[in-house]
């Protein structure tokens, strides 16, 4: 049975009771200075967003050598690749998250306050450089990842880790 065009799932009764329950907070008098944000996230387990490579030597052929230069599957938006690196973390699912662009690149900001930094940052573009890298050192994230082939060069993939040793000795640096 299907209504609104949607099958009639536990999950999907309980996502509109949200929506309804959301709509009568705002339609009751709220605090003038509330931004009036009832929104709310809702995850659904699928597989990895990593490449399946399971591969014995004697089973690779030359050709499928480049089929392999790039370990995230192709259909996987970078919130996908956020929120499994949250979960792989331990980082709770919760948390605020903002998306900001620095240097044309988009980052995304997990818990960010004014009081400390930020639990997570993440940049999962392409042609990350050195300068984009010690701009995000300077926030002293707890934990910060990025793309494994998302370095404009090997020498800047190398330098990261130094980079944050050197701004920020106490984050914990990942590629994936």
């Amino acid at each position: 049975m299907q209504k609104n065009g949607r099958p009639l799932v536990l999950s999907e009764v309980s996502k509109e009771r949200v929506r309804q329950a959301g709509a009568a907070v705002i339609a009751d008098t709220c605090d003038p200075g509330w931004n009036r944000d009832v929104g709310f996230r809702v995850l659904k387990v699928d597989t990895s967003n990593m490449q399946d490579v399971y591969y014995r030597p004697d089973q690779v052929e030359q050709k499928g050598l480049l089929d392999a230069v790039d370990n995230i599957k192709p259909d996987r938006t970078p919130e996908d690749l956020l929120f499994q690196v949250m979960v792989d973390w331990g980082t709770d699912l919760a948390a605020s998250i903002s998306r900001e662009t620095v240097q044309g690149k988009t980052v995304f900001f997990v818990n960010k306050s004014e009081y400390a930094g930020p639990d997570l940052i993440a940049c999962f573009d392409t042609g990350v450089t050195e300068d984009l890298v010690k701009e995000l050192a300077k926030h002293e994230p707890v934990k910060a990842v990025f793309r494994d082939n998302g370095f404009v060069s090997d020498a800047v993939k190398i330098n990261v880790e130094q980079i944050f040793r050197q701004l920020s000795p106490t984050t914990d640096v990942k590629s994936i």
